[in-house]
C-alpha cells in the first residue's frame, strides 16, 4: 500500500427511501399545463390547485373563504332591489296618473272669467290665496234621489271663501248665505245665450252661469279676487268622509228629516257618507229649520273633518292618504290652475302645518232682508271690515255667538257685527298712534273646537 494514500472511513449508508430526494436535489416543478397559466395560487413551486373548488358563472373557481360566492349573491340582490324600486316607481306613477285624471277642469269658467278680466278686483297680497269652494247638488244621475231634476239643473247650497294667510299661519271659511240678496252680473248660459244683470238671490248666480257667474258675483260682492275655485258634488263628499272613517258629531235632540233622508238619535255618534251628506243638509229637522243653522252645522263638521285628518295623520300615510285623494280628485271640478294632482298636492301641503285652532269658520254678516224677511243682507259697515280684513291679509278672530268677546260689540254678535266695526266697542286710541288696531272678532269657531267639545 503506497503511504500517500490516506485512509478514510466508510461513508455512512443512506437509509432514505429510493423515491425521497437528497437535500441538495432540487424538486422539479409540476407541470401546469402546454397554454394555460395556472391560478395566482398554484403558481408557488410545489402548490397544487384546490380540487374542491366550486366554479362560479364565469368558470373560475370560487375562493377558499367563500368571497366569490358572496360576489355572486350581491350581484343577484342587487338586480332584485333594481327591479323593485322601477316597479314601486312604475306603480306609483300608474297611481299619480290615475289619481291626475279624476280631475274635472272647468275651461268654460277660466274663459269667462278671461272675458271680464278688467272688471275684476286687482290680485290681493302676495302669497296670499282666496279659493271659492262651491257645493254642488245636481240632481242629474244617481244624485235624482236627493230631490226633482229640473233638466239637469244645477243648484248650489253651499259657497265657502276660503282665506289662506301668505305665511300660511292661518286660514278662514266665509260662508255665504245661499239666500243673500246680491248684483249678480249678465252671465253666460249652458245653451250659450247671457242672462240680464239683475239684484237676485245669491245662489241663483250658480244656476244659471255655473262657476263663473258665482265668481264675478262674490267677486262684485266682496271686491275681493278669487284666486282658484273648486267644485264638489254629493257624491265626492260622501267618498271623502267614508275615507276617513267617519266623522263624528253630538246631537242635543234627536232628527228625523225625510228629505235629507236623515234619522238620528241624540248623543255622541260617528257619521259616514250618506248620514253624513245628510247631515249638512238637512234644514227641516234642525231647530227652526233655517239656512243659517245649516250654515252653522256645516262649518262644526267640516272643523271636525279637518280634525280627523290631522289628528290621524292623514296626510302623511301615503296607505291612508291615498283613499282620500282618491275620493276627493273623483268629486273635484276646478279651475286650470288647480287641476293635476301636483297643483293639489301644494295646496294641501301648505295648509297642513296651520295648527287646528286657526283654522277658522264664521258666515258673512247678515241680517233679514228689509223687503223680505225669507231672504238676507249684508250688515254694513261689519261686512265690509271683513272683507277689508281678507284682501288686506291682515288677522281677524272668531268666538262662539254670545261669548264674551262677541257681545263686546254692543249686542250686535247676532248679525255677525265684528267687535269696533260699528265704533262701539273699539278699544283703539287715536291719540297714540302706535297702539295697533285689534283683530275685528266675529261669532264663528275654529277646527280645535268640534261639535262634541
Amino acid at each position: 500500500m503506497d503511504a500517500d494514500v490516506t485512509d478514510s472511513p466508510p461513508p455512512a449508508p443512506d437509509h432514505r427511501a429510493e423515491d425521497e430526494p437528497r437535500p441538495d436535489t432540487p424538486t422539479p416543478p409540476e407541470p401546469t399545463g402546454p397554454t394555460e397559466a395556472a391560478p395566482a395560487e398554484a403558481d408557488a413551486p410545489g402548490k397544487q390547485p384546490d380540487a374542491t373548488a366550486t366554479p362560479t358563472a364565469e368558470g373560475e373557481p370560487d375562493a377558499p373563504d367563500g368571497s366569490n360566492t358572496r360576489r355572486h349573491w350581491l350581484r343577484w340582490t342587487a338586480l332584485g332591489v333594481s327591479f323593485l324600486v322601477l316597479a314601486a316607481a312604475g306603480t306609483g306613477w300608474w297611481f299619480y296618473k290615475k289619481l291626475d285624471n279624476n280631475i274635472r277642469t272647468d275651461t268654460t269658467a277660466a274663459a269667462e272669467l278671461e272675458r271680464y278680466e278688467k272688471e275684476r278686483p286687482p290680485p290681493g297680497a302676495d302669497n296670499a290665496q282666496n279659493l271659492l269652494l262651491i257645493g254642488s247638488d245636481s240632481r242629474a244621475g244617481s244624485n235624482s234621489r236627493y230631490g226633482r231634476d229640473d233638466g239637469g239643473s244645477q243648484r248650489s247650497d253651499t259657497t265657502i271663501l276660503l282665506h289662506l294667510a301668505a305665511d300660511r299661519k292661518s286660514a278662514t271659511a266665509v260662508s255665504l248665505p245661499r239666500d243673500l240678496m246680491a248684483d249678480v252680473p249678465d252671465c253666460l248660459k249652458q245653451d250659450g245665450t247671457r242672462t240680464k244683470a239683475r239684484f237676485a238671490q245669491f245662489n241663483e248666480a250658480f244656476e244659471v252661469g255655473g262657476a263663473a257667474c258665482t265668481i264675478r258675483t262674490v267677486e262684485k260682492l266682496t271686491g275681493i279676487r278669487v284666486d282658484h275655485h273648486m267644485v264638489v258634488d254629493f257624491s265626492g263628499f260622501k267618498d271623502m268622509v267614508d275615507a276617513v272613517d267617519g266623522v263624528e258629531v253630538c246631537l242635543k235632540q234627536p232628527v228625523d228629516d225625510r228629505q235629507a233622508h236623515l234619522k238620528l238619535p241624540a248623543g255622541r255618534q260617528t257619521l259616514h257618507g250618506e248620514q253624513a251628506l245628510g247631515f249638512v243638509r238637512a234644514r227641516h229637522g234642525f231647530g227652526d229649520g233655517s239656512d243659517t243653522e245649516r250654515m252653522d252645522r256645516q262649518q262644526q263638521f267640516l272643523g271636525s273633518l279637518v280634525r280627523k285628518v290631522q289628528s290621524n295623520g292623514v296626510l302623511l300615510n301615503p296607505t291612508r292618504l291615498y283613499p282620500v285623494l282618491d275620493a276627493m280628485t273623483k268629486s273635484l271640478t276646478t279651475d286650470p290652475g288647480l287641476n293635476s294632482l301636483k297643483d293639489l298636492y301644494d295646496l294641501v301641503r301648505g295648509m297642513r302645518g296651520i295648527p287646528t285652532d286657526k283654522v277658522q269658520f264664521l258666515t258673512v254678516p247678515r241680517r233679514p232682508y228689509t223687503y223680505d224677511s225669507n231672504r238676507d243682507e249684508l250688515v254694513q259697515p261689519a261686512a265690509r271690515v271683513l272683507f277689508q280684513q281678507l284682501r288686506d291679509d291682515r288677522p281677524l278672530q272668531v268666538a262662539p255667538a254670545g261669548s264674551t268677546e262677541t257681545e263686546k260689540g254692543d249686542g250686535n254678535a247676532r248679525t255677525g257685527t265684528p267687535e269696533g266695526a260699528d265704533g262701539s266697542a273699539s278699544d283703539d286710541k287715536p291719540d297714540d298712534p302706535v297702539s295697533p288696531s285689534p283683530a275685528p272678532t266675529y261669532p264663528g269657531s275654529n277646527a280645535a273646537v268640534g261639535m262634541c267639545g
